[in-house]
């Protein structure tokens, strides 16, 4: 059985991740803004329309993770666990640990490509995302 006011802990999570707001969720699962807003409120539990429409537009959300809490969100295929790009963030899994790019190891073998590669490449820009969805571009 659902729990209302986890499910709405849930759906708030959904709105947070992808930085919209209630009214701009009603308007992407079509449905009417008071609708959301009483699901929000924990006043109504979702509908089976409701929840098929979201798992549909949000294909990063679990069923179970959504209706029971159970699972993870956002959802990481079976496909490809160690790395999932989301819109607004990327998650690296613990089986693999991010590179050191700045490791002994890998400055070698970049000097090594270097020497097999004559013309030397050029940074264009660095992009760096922040986790709250803002970003810095220093570009050359």
């Amino acid at each position: 059985m659902v729990n209302s006011a986890d499910f709405v802990k849930r759906l708030e999570k959904i709105l947070e991740y992808y930085s919209i707001s209630a009214t701009a969720f009603a308007e992407k699962m079509d449905f009417n803004r008071s609708t959301i807003s009483h699901l929000l409120s924990g006043r109504n539990k979702p509908s089976l329309e409701f929840v098929l429409k979201l798992l549909q537009k949000f294909p990063e959300v679990e069923m179970n993770w959504l209706l029971l809490g159970k699972g993870s969100f956002p959802a990481i295929s079976s496909e490809n666990k160690n790395i999932s790009v989301t819109p607004k963030q990327k998650l690296v899994s613990t089986q693999e640990k991010p590179k050191d790019l700045f490791s002994e190891e890998n400055i070698n073998i970049q000097k090594d490509n270097s020497q097999i590669n004559k013309s030397p490449k050029e940074i264009e820009r660095i992009v760096i995302f922040y986790r709250d969805g803002s970003f810095n571009v220093y570009q050359n």
